[in-house]
C-alpha cells in the first residue's frame, strides 16, 4: 500500500502548493482542512489540473493525520499551537511530521519582513513541545514561496532539512528531491531550523525590493 501524506493546512497557498508538487511526483496527498468540504474542494481542484491519475483527497485535520504516515504543517503560526493541541490525540505512534512554519510577524498583523520571538527559539521547537513523543519531527520547507509551488517551473532553491532524527531527516530530504529544481541539505540539528525561519524574512524583503516573486537560497561548493 502507497503511503499517505497529510498536507495540515492544505487549502492554504503554501499547503496547496506543496500539495500540487508532491501529488504530481506520484505520492498519495490528503488534504486537511478545519471543514472537511473545504479540503475535498481544494483536492478536486487539484485532480483537475494534475489529471485522474492523481491520488489526492480531503478530510478535515484530525481525520487527516490520523490517516497518514507523514503529515506536512503548512499553518500560519498564530494558529500552530492552537491546532497541535487539538489534534494531539489523532497523531499515529511512528508518523513522521515535517513543520514548514515561520513565525513572521505578519501573522499578527506586523510586517512580513520580521520574525518574532519564540520563547522555544524556533517555530519548530514550539511543535516540538506540542507533539507526542511516539512522533518523529523534522523542519523543512520554510524558504519555498507558495506562489513558486503552485507554478509548474522548477525552483531555483536549495531545501534545508533540520532535525534530530535520522529516518525524519531522510524521508523529507526525499521528498524535497521530488520537486523539480530543489536540492535537500543536511541542515543539522533541530535547533539550527532558528536560523532558517530567519532566512525567510529575508527572502521576502529581498522580492518587495527587487519586485519578483521567485526568491531562493542556494548554497555552493557543495559535492
Amino acid at each position: 500500500m502507497a503511503r499517505k501524506i497529510a498536507i495540515v493546512g492544505g487549502t492554504g497557498a503554501e499547503g496547496s502548493g506543496l500539495a500540487y508538487r508532491l501529488a504530481k511526483a506520484g505520492e498519495h496527498i490528503v488534504i486537511g482542512s478545519r471543514e472537511a468540504t473545504r479540503a475535498q474542494e481544494t483536492a478536486e481542484l487539484l485532480r483537475e489540473r494534475i489529471g485522474s491519475t492523481a491520488q489526492i483527497e480531503g478530510m478535515d485535520n484530525a481525520s487527516a493525520v490520523a490517516a497518514c504516515e507523514i503529515a506536512i504543517l503548512t499553518v500560519p503560526f498564530s494558529g500552530a499551537a492552537a491546532l497541535l493541541k487539538q489534534l494531539k490525540s489523532a497523531w499515529k505512534p511512528g508518523t513522521i511530521v515535517i513543520d514548514t512554519t515561520v513565525p513572521l510577524a505578519a501573522t499578527i498583523g506586523g510586517a512580513a519582513t520580521r520574525v518574532l520571538g519564540v520563547w522555544q527559539g524556533s517555530a519548530v521547537e514550539q511543535t516540538q513541545e506540542l507533539l507526542p513523543p511516539s512522533v518523529s519531527l523534522a523542519a523543512a520547507f520554510q524558504n519555498l514561496g507558495a506562489e513558486v509551488l503552485a507554478s509548474d517551473s522548477p525552483v531555483d532553491c536549495d531545501v534545508l532539512v533540520c532535525s534530530d532524527d535520522e529516518k525524519a531527516k531522510q524521508v523529507t530530504s526525499e521528498l524535497a528531491g521530488k520537486i523539480p529544481g530543489a536540492r535537500a541539505l543536511n541542515g543539522g540539528k533541530l535547533e539550527n531550523a532558528r536560523i532558517v525561519e530567519s532566512l525567510t524574512a529575508l527572502l521576502i524583503g529581498l522580492n518587495m525590493r527587487y519586485k519578483v516573486h521567485a526568491t531562493g537560497i542556494r548554497f555552493t561548493g557543495l559535492p
